[in-house]
């Protein structure tokens, strides 16, 4: 980052927002009572001191199963929040989907998500991940190329399979933005990214400065999403052209087994891309081309924040520079305060 920035990116979660800094892992989110819940812990990577692991092109499916870990602690403690207010003003019935899924039985403070749950949960998304966005779209691809005559071994298969898999991609994310829980979601993904561009810009950290800001960033994981789509393009129609067995079937099949192996130097190099095109993405017209489709993608997965909501996503980015900054550690445990006015962090 320029100006002794740090690396600073985030997550929208239930009624709140993740943020994570090199050093530290924070989240916020508010309570139906308007109460807001903070956790702030320190950050470790995956590997940490292994140089191999922070490799270009290794280090993109490194960052992949960090956000994955991440992401699912953080929506376990996001939904954890609204499961104990709804539990403690006696309603029977969580108020969000989220929360419907948090994993508290009743008690005033649901025990937390073990690591092995995670890594379930984490497993079992990656399957429906792979069977939605590498099985379908091949075995589709598959039955197209029996109607219009090209098998797998052809470009045009590889550039069906994509075009298949960005319809899916982008027809999933449009079907659930109608849901109203996610659409709290995706306004606190434009929150997250506003105050992002707030911090890059060398601004204070306050809510004037964060609704000025564009809801659209070019390192967002959605863009990351789109490129690796695009890359899967191009890597299969170089490695996968050429038939493997002469049953089409067993041939198929086949390709679709090795695609999976193949989805991680995808996501290395689709990271590599990301980072270029965030980096260089205010002063090169290439970058900003680049960077445009996923742009584009981000006007379904963001939508404009209230103030309480970039309340939320301030209060989380400045709990985490809090450590980067001070080199110390922010108050231990979970920290409730009643409104943000009270959060005693300092404005950055």
């Amino acid at each position: 980052m320029p100006d002794g920035r740090f690396d600073v990116g985030g997550q929208a979660v239930i009624e709140g927002v993740m943020m994570r800094s090199p050093r530290s892992f924070a989240v916020v989110c508010r309570r139906p009572d308007g109460s807001i819940v903070v956790k702030e812990s320190a950050w470790q990577p995956i590997g940490r001191g292994m140089r191999f692991f922070r490799l270009p092109f290794v280090r993109g499916t490194i960052v992949l199963l960090e956000s994955l870990l991440n992401g699912m602690s953080a929506l376990s403690f996001s939904a954890d929040q609204q499961m104990i207010a709804e539990q403690a003003a006696d309603k029977p019935r969580p108020r969000s989907l989220g929360a419907m899924a948090a994993p508290g039985s009743g008690a005033s403070e649901p025990e937390a998500m073990s690591t092995a749950a995670k890594i379930g949960m984490i497993g079992v998304s990656l399957m429906f991940g792979l069977a939605l966005f590498v099985g379908v779209p091949h075995l589709l691809s598959w039955l197209l190329g029996n109607v219009f005559g090209f098998d797998s071994a052809s470009f045009v298969f590889h550039a069906v399979d994509g075009a298949i898999k960005m319809a899916l991609l982008v027809g999933y994310l449009a079907a659930i933005s109608l849901l109203p829980d996610i659409k709290r979601v995706f306004q606190y993904h434009g929150a997250e990214h506003k105050s992002i561009f707030t911090y890059e810009q060398g601004l204070p950290l306050t809510v004037e400065n964060a609704r000025a800001q564009t809801r659209f960033h070019p390192r967002c994981g959605t863009s990351f999403l789109l490129i690796v789509v695009m890359v899967s393009v191009v890597l299969f129609a170089a490695l996968l052209s050429f038939r493997i067995f002469d049953n089409p079937a067993l041939d198929n099949v086949s390709k679709i087994i090795l695609k999976i192996p193949l989805m991680f130097p995808v996501a290395g190099l689709a990271y590599e891309l990301i980072k270029l095109a965030g980096k260089y993405c205010g002063t090169s017209r290439i970058a900003r081309w680049a960077s445009m489709p996923g742009m584009w993608l981000q006007k379904i997965t963001t939508r404009e924040p209230t103030d309480e909501q970039l309340e939320v996503a301030l209060i989380s980015i400045r709990k985490t520079l809090w450590r980067e900054r001070s080199g110390e550690a922010a108050p231990a445990g979970v920290q409730i305060y009643r409104n943000a006015a009270e959060c005693d962090l300092p404005v950055a």
